[in-house]
């Protein structure tokens, strides 16, 4: 997979990278401790040094692309995977970077952003664009919702995919419609759709489960 797709991979992981880029070039205009890190009602809690910040960071996203990318192209399983698939896998972590970046960048440079809004945003457009193509994941041992009952049955995983891709897609619009909704209550509604996002494919995974192997 790797080799098919190397120029993907050359391009993705120059991507993550850019921001060191840009980095260099506003060097001078950026403070010594940049905000790394915000609570939950978008208030800065943790700050690093400006070398970790422009350096530091893109290079561990870089790492943990290369990781799942290697590990994906490992999976003996994904010989046959959907095309459409992989090739989401290999600009994930590119559009993570350049978000946390251009929120990084921003915030040191005194532009007034909400980051309480923007990441239901993006995690709610991430979503949306994996919910779409959950369906058409084949099973393997790297990609999707790889839980017991979905590894050892072809037809849960197919149909846990279909349903979670649903699930999914309804909840990034959630996410990003609930901008528009009192901090407090958006807070409460960020957790609670997470929390069904991931437990109703398990769960709906478990029941067929069951009830197969009930007959």
């Amino acid at each position: 997979m790797i080799k098919k797709n190397k120029w993907k991979l050359i391009s993705s992981s120059l991507l993550i990278l850019l921001p060191i880029l840009i980095g260099v070039i506003l060097w001078n205009d950026l403070p010594d401790k940049m905000v790394t890190h915000w609570s939950f009602n978008g208030e800065a809690n943790g700050w690093s040094s400006k070398p970790f910040t422009i350096f530091g960071m893109p290079l561990i996203l870089l790492a943990v692309h290369l990781i799942c990318m290697f590990a994906t192209g490992a999976d003996l399983k994904n010989k046959g995977q959907n095309k459409k698939v992989l090739g989401i896998l290999f600009w994930l972590v590119p559009m993570i970077s350049l978000f946390v970046s251009g929120m990084i960048y921003g915030t040191a440079l005194g532009i007034q952003m909400s980051v309480a809004h923007l990441s239901p945003v993006m995690l709610g457009v991430v979503f949306i664009v994996l919910g779409n193509y959950l369906p058409k994941c084949k099973q393997n041992y790297t990609i999707g919702i790889k839980i017991p009952w979905t590894l050892g049955n072809e037809e849960n995983w197919n149909k846990t995919h279909r349903l979670c891709g649903k699930v999914w897609v309804v909840g990034g619009f959630i996410l990003i419609l609930s901008i528009c909704l009192p901090q407090s209550i958006m807070n409460v509604l960020f957790i609670l759709i997470i929390l069904i996002m991931i437990m109703v494919p398990v769960g709906y995974s478990y029941y067929f489960y069951k009830i197969t192997a009930e007959k």
